[in-house]
């Protein structure tokens, strides 16, 4: 019996996956089923439609699979208070790289619900493993792959 990972998450991120989940079993994978015996009708021999709706459906399968893994081993990461001062999971943290880089702002997330162009980062991930516990003004060291980068705290909420 393999141990499955407690998955960070937010209240608002569990919601958004029991909605996919719902969607996924109640009208998705009804829809490539029905994909799957109307292409049928045409043979199995050099179907494209048929391989394509198992292909859609070993996705689905997949996807609804992982959600109730992530569900199921789900921790709400509470809200942090308003009056914080430390970043912490739930937190939105604005850097700065030093010395003179653009601002950027990220809500700390459980990898369940990353999503880094929405400025939603995993707190596994390497920024966030440096923010984290610290305060503002305070300045963290990121390694990428092609040397350091070096950020400061500006505001957390």
């Amino acid at each position: 019996m393999t141990v499955e990972k407690k998955q960070s998450i937010t209240q608002f991120g569990l919601t958004n996956l029991q909605e996919e989940l719902d969607y996924l079993i109640s009208i998705k994978r009804k829809e490539v089923i029905a994909r799957i015996k109307s292409s049928r009708c045409f043979g199995l021999i050099e179907n494209t439609d048929y391989e394509t709706a198992r292909e859609d459906q070993a996705f689905v399968e997949s996807r609804i699979s992982a959600i109730e893994a992530i569900i199921r081993n789900a921790v709400i990461i509470e809200p942090p208070k308003l009056d914080s001062q430390i970043v912490q999971i739930g937190s939105t943290v604005t850097i700065q790289e030093i010395p003179d880089g653009e601002l950027e702002t990220y809500t700390i997330v459980g990898s369940a619900e990353a999503d880094p162009l929405e400025g939603r980062i995993s707190n596994d991930s390497p920024i966030a493993q440096q923010v984290l516990g610290k305060q503002v003004g305070k300045q963290v060291i990121v390694k990428i792959p092609n040397g350091k980068i070096t950020f400061q705290i500006m505001s957390i909420s």
